[in-house]
């Protein structure tokens, strides 16, 4: 019997391939907590369920740019196999960018997971990048990129046809700081940033980008994060009300309420997990089910609700615990 993943899923699937959490970091100490933090979760969890993104854009002090990606190489390079690593390098018209791709993904890429590449403005940054990276040795790593003007919303669609483009992020400040004044710094509040219509626009745009080509779209992070339920407010609202299937973090308090908002509920998994198993047992075929008729288009969400709850450490029914091998950062 063929893995419902082999029969069910297309590209429309990409999204439940990362983890829900991004957590970025740019301080030594942080970063190395961080790493620490993340295996002890994994082992927790069952499944890695934020990715470390080791940070040289705000993390590097001015002037110290070298420095800091000597060190974040260092971070990486001694990574464990498992981890999920990342680096967020300088844009690719900053001073600082070849020179991050040369340190960084030239000795660290067998331990990197993706390159975020913040201010993307078209498709052509992407191009830029995705050569550096090339003659970097990295032949296939992916890269994540970072949208953060209302021109880059404008050409969000383009910038994620890019076949190395793997995820498309929200940069909801400078989005914000880009209109000159025109949108209140509420905009960039917890309540603002899922209120303004110009704001609330752009995250929509970018989100439907990554839908219609398969790739991940990740929300902006919140500032807040000393307000363990407005965070976890915010994180629902992307997911269910925007269609997001990742999120920021900038704290290590917000990767649990992000990781519980993401994660499907317990009805929701028991639900999925009985329609999967009636449909395995039809061969497929449609099926009547709680009074409505299912088939394989319905078979596929049910199925991804499984996979979002594996990939957030949720418990499944023995049912389809089978479907679901043993999990690390790796996958």
């Amino acid at each position: 019997m063929k893995h419902p993943r082999d029969i069910l899923l297309g590209s429309q699937a990409s999204g439940m391939l990362l983890p829900v959490c991004d957590h970025y970091s740019g301080v030594e100490v942080r970063m190395r907590k961080s790493l620490q933090l993340q295996a002890e979760m994994t082992q927790e969890f069952g499944a890695c369920v934020f990715d470390v993104t080791l940070d040289c854009e705000d993390g590097a002090p001015v002037g110290g740019e070298i420095e800091h990606a000597h060190l974040v190489k260092e971070i990486a390079s001694s990574a464990a196999n498992e981890a999920r690593v990342a680096v967020r390098v300088h844009p690719v018209d900053h001073p600082s960018f070849f020179n991050d791709v040369n340190l960084i993904v030239g000795n660290a890429h067998r331990q990197l997971r993706h390159v975020m590449i913040p201010k993307v403005e078209c498709i052509a940054d992407v191009d830029t990048a995705a050569e550096a990276l090339k003659q970097a040795g990295a032949l296939t790593l992916p890269l994540h990129v970072l949208i953060e003007s209302p021109a880059a919303v404008h050409r969000a669609f383009d910038i994620a046809s890019h076949p190395r483009v793997q995820s498309l992020s929200f940069g909801l400040m400078d989005f914000v700081s880009a209109h000159g004044g025109a949108i209140p710094a509420s905009g960039m509040g917890v309540e603002g940033q899922f209120t303004h219509p110009l704001v609330l626009r752009a995250k929509l745009e970018i989100a439907s980008a990554c839908h219609a080509h398969g790739k991940v779209p990740s929300h902006c992070v919140v500032t807040e994060f000393s307000d363990l339920e407005a965070i976890k407010l915010a994180a629902l609202k992307a997911s269910r009300d925007l269609g997001y299937t990742r999120m920021w973090s900038i704290h290590p308090s917000q990767i649990r309420p992000v990781v519980e908002a993401f994660a499907p509920s317990a009805h929701e998994i028991e639900q999925a997990a009985e329609l999967i198993e009636t449909a395995c047992r039809a061969d497929w075929a449609p099926v009547s089910f709680g009074g409505q008729l299912h088939d394989r288009a319905s078979y596929r969400f049910f199925w991804q609700v499984l996979e979002r709850a594996h990939q957030t450490g949720r418990d499944l029914p023995e049912s389809v615990q089978s479907y679901f091998g043993e999990t690390t950062c790796a996958n």
